[in-house]
């Protein structure tokens, strides 16, 4: 578990200042803004229904962000439940103060059922076989655990197909199983090409035709929800009850086509330091496998940052950090905890100088193009051993360092 202090139950950051807060290992270290998570969670809330829900995804530790931070600070910006992958992650949610329902997407095993049901946990049920077996576990241990139906409308991942419809309604009558919504996925709801929205409405199609024939049947579906990220920016008739919006809270785009479609700023920035800045001849070899040869003098600080941190090999002589606020290239392979920059040409740089390695004006979805990739493998990969520093305003109110 990450160290920082326990966000006090009404007002996150309350009593956080800077004072004993600042002190964390700056060699590496991911800045996360809170102010301008807040503006991304408003930009959300203003596109949708006043009588929609949010449900926040913060799984894969707030997709790289932080949960036991972040997730009780959505709370107070006002989330209303919110997603993780699995039990503990959402075990971690209960123990920093989240109190809102909160959504298990993947498998839980079945003998977890008593502790869901203790926790106030949803447990999402994706086929006859294992809400049957979630069922029995639940009998088992005396208690009821409330669940989301998940319907495979395209996306072919888990859930019952859509033609499923007897299934689907056993689950609703299944004792010890309380089922409170029903949800889908889109595969492309990200993508703006007709091709991709004829199936992204197809998918929906599927999906309301589940729900509106348990409705016939007299089986309320409870809470409905499909849209994702793309499909809260793409398509606010298919809000329904609730929408689950993960990257755009963290201010990075589901995609290149819908970059610029909403008003959001970033919330990571990773930054590095300076440890030595040395000249080089021509003809010098840089770094492993001498990939960079230096075509004549060069001036190369070596930075402390690594892909072990998260800055991937794939970035080796394509990328630039950003060095006394000018771009300087990445030369020869990143290597595991350190990696080298061209700084001929950016005056007075001197070992201890700060470096942004990505985020902020290095936005990581551009760094994910250069390395085929996607934002948000990019922040995800940001390592535990990397400190998360919570600032607003430029003052450090909370730090999560993973390695104490």
């Amino acid at each position: 578990m990450p160290r920082h202090r326990e966000p006090p139950r009404d007002g996150i950051f309350d009593g956080m200042g800077a004072a004993g807060m600042a002190g964390f290992l700056r060699r590496c270290w991911a800045q996360i803004d809170v102010e301008a998570l807040r503006h991304n969670m408003a930009a959300v809330r203003a596109v949708l229904r006043p009588d929609c829900r949010i449900m926040a995804v913060v799984k894969a530790n707030a997709y790289g962000h932080g949960d036991a931070v972040l997730a009780p600070y959505m709370q107070q910006c006002g989330a209303d439940w919110f997603a993780v992958s699995n039990i503990e992650e959402a075990a971690i949610l209960r123990r920093h103060g989240v109190t809102r329902p909160i959504l298990i997407l993947g498998m839980t095993p079945c003998e977890y059922a008593a502790q869901l049901a203790e926790q106030r946990l949803t447990q999402t049920v994706y086929s006859a076989e294992y809400a049957g077996a979630l069922a029995e576990s639940a009998a088992q241990a005396g208690v009821t655990v409330e669940v989301h139906v998940k319907v495979d409308t395209g996306m072919n991942r888990i859930g019952f197909t859509a033609d499923a419809l007897a299934d689907i309604a056993v689950v609703y009558r299944t004792e010890n199983l309380r089922v409170t919504g029903i949800f889908t996925h889109f595969a492309c709801a990200d993508e703006t090409g007709e091709d991709a929205r004829a199936y992204t409405r197809a998918q929906y199609a599927r999906f309301c035709a589940v729900w509106e024939a348990l409705r016939a049947e007299g089986i309320d579906p409870g809470l409905r929800h499909c849209c994702n990220s793309g499909a809260v920016l793409q398509y606010p008739e298919m809000q329904l009850d609730m929408v689950r919006p993960g990257i755009i809270l963290y201010g990075l785009w589901p995609s290149d086509d819908l970059r610029g479609a909403a008003n959001l700023r970033p919330v990571m920035t990773l930054y590095s330091r300076v440890a030595l800045v040395k000249r080089v001849p021509a003809g010098a070899c840089v770094s492993y496998g001498r990939k960079y040869t230096a075509p004549d003098e060069r001036v190369i600080a070596t930075v402390t940052c690594g892909y072990a941190d998260g800055y991937s090999r794939a970035f080796s002589g394509r990328a630039s950090m950003l060095v006394r606020g000018q771009a300087a290239p990445v030369v020869g392979r990143v290597c595991m905890d350190q990696l080298m920059l061209d700084v001929t040409g950016i005056p007075g740089v001197q070992a201890g100088d700060e470096v942004v390695a990505a985020g902020g004006a290095l936005p990581f979805d551009d760094l994910a193009r250069i390395g085929g990739t996607i934002g948000y493998e990019l922040v995800c990969g940001v390592s535990r051993r990397v400190p998360r520093v919570y600032v607003s305003g430029g003052e450090v109110l909370a730090v999560a360092d993973y390695l104490e």
